[in-house]
């Protein structure tokens, strides 16, 4: 017995056959499906099946059963292809080294060609996070440090919001070919604009061989190595950012991965616009990283940045710039089966507006206070870490812990951010592979150079379904 969908007047229709037929249409000629490849639920896999996942760690298992619940529809003229030439194209959809806990799963409904040369998905999630916060409360939607009042505002002790702002919507096309090799294309909006209701292009590439070209996250950035969040910022000290980039990334005997990238800058100098001016980026950003990768998304990596940051000396009627650099070494890996644990420490100048806490304000350049006219890149460095803990496959909690310090010279506003701190502790359960709540609790800390601090608390809550 097959399961065999067609698409009519946009809605999916299932029928099940139970012996070879042809549908006609003026457009397509659509066969059942011929081959051995079980699209079935996996909910309902036989007890020798999940035996088999049995030494698998609860991530694994999950991508797993996610590989066997798509929904397929094929067309074209040609025979079907092999399992495996069929089994690899539905891989390649898993396969995406900047990936973030909280993108989009890859589709259930696939349209695929019986020659397994063409694969279209069309897929999203369905986001809702809300949230309370008490003693202290976070102007902003996602929880982030740097925005806590110093000194506490009494009028401003409690606060209750929510916001659709995760939902997304991706479309994503792969195709093989003999001489370019395997071919994607990928676009990704999300519903965080204006009023975290106005839709915003998240992403936009297309990956030919090793190359990608497009607007995508920052090589310099690891995903995979933040703590899982409902917390949409997340940790305070980690890396994040999307950029117009061209980036070269090479894989060498499944364990080691190079890649290096030029990106579209964004400078943000803290001009004062009577001694220094901002003024437009004019050199682009070089990214690079090294990975050691082993296991199931287990790695270690070395990334960098090098950046030319202008400005212009109002004084001395000069454009000038300074080379900015960041350096970050980053991890994930599972010491245990239900255990995975998350790491990332990183350090630079110039590099400020690559990180969550720092971001918010422009300290890639700053005034020199002892030198009028002139901008400097000041030091900063952001440390991230946490644990992930399964009680079962589908159960499981996590702590997330971040820091991140802004190091100027002498002469700094005894107002300015000195350091953030940021903690969450939450819990997940996975109702079904797409069908996921939880609960979350964050406390955050803000001090500023005079010793001033305020501190803010929130518990968060969230419902998410991927399709």
């Amino acid at each position: 017995m097959f399961k065999h969908y067609i698409t009519l007047s946009a809605v999916i229709v299932a029928t099940s056959l139970s012996s070879p037929a042809s549908v006609s249409s003026d457009s397509t000629t659509h066969s059942p499906i011929n081959h051995n490849i079980d699209f079935t639920d996996t909910e309902k896999l036989s007890r020798d099946t999940l035996d088999s996942l049995a030494h698998l760690t609860p991530d694994e298992i999950k991508t797993e059963r996610l590989k066997n619940q798509h929904r397929v529809v094929y067309f074209g003229e040609n025979p079907v292809a092999s399992v495996d030439s069929l089994r690899h194209l539905i891989e390649m959809f898993y396969v995406d080294q900047f990936r973030h806990f909280q993108d989009p799963l890859a589709p259930y409904f696939l349209m695929m060609s019986r020659d397994a040369k063409l694969a279209l998905g069309i897929g999203g999630a369905v986001r809702m996070r809300g949230w309370f916060d008490f003693d202290g409360a976070m102007p902003v939607n996602g929880f982030v440090p740097f925005m806590i009042p110093v000194p506490k505002d009494p009028a401003q002790k409690r606060r209750v919001g929510g916001t659709p702002g995760g939902t997304a919507i991706f479309l994503r096309v792969i195709g093989r070919n003999k001489t370019l090799g395997d071919i994607s294309g990928y676009i990704q909006i999300d519903f965080s604009g204006a009023n975290n209701v106005t839709p915003k292009l998240k992403k936009a590439y297309a990956t030919i061989f090793d190359w990608t070209i497009g607007y995508a996250s920052t090589t310099f950035c690891d995903p995979q190595s933040d703590v899982p969040t409902i917390d949409g910022a997340g940790q305070n000290g980690r890396l994040s950012g999307t950029a117009m980039l061209i980036r070269y990334a090479h894989t060498f005997k499944d364990r080691w991965q190079l890649a290096a990238s030029v990106e579209l800058p964004h400078t943000m100098a803290d001009g004062d616009n009577v001694n220094t001016k901002a003024i437009n980026d004019w050199m682009p950003d070089y990214a690079a990283f090294v990975q050691y990768q082993w296991a199931h998304n287990s790695h270690v990596r070395l990334s960098g940045i090098i950046r030319t940051l202008p400005y212009r000396n109002l004084i001395a009627q000069k454009n000038k710039s300074v080379i900015g650099w960041g350096t970050q070494l980053s991890t994930a890996f599972t010491p245990a089966r239900m255990i995975t644990v998350y790491g990332a420490a990183n350090i630079g100048r110039g590099y400020s507006s690559c990180m969550n806490d720092l971001s918010v304000g422009n300290y890639d350049l700053v005034g020199d206070p002892g030198n009028p006219g002139v901008l400097y890149a000041p030091m900063a460095y952001g440390l991230n870490c946490g644990i992930k803990y399964n009680f079962t496959n589908n159960i499981y909690s996590c702590i997330a812990l971040g820091h991140s310090r802004y190091l100027p010279r002498n002469g700094v506003s005894p107002t300015d951010y000195k350091y953030g701190q940021y903690a969450a502790i939450n819990f997940f359960w996975d109702m079904t592979t797409r069908l996921q709540v939880g609960a979350e609790y964050l406390i955050g800390r803000r001090v500023n150079f005079n010793h001033e601090h305020g501190s803010a608390n929130r518990v968060d809550v969230l419902f998410q379904f991927s399709f």
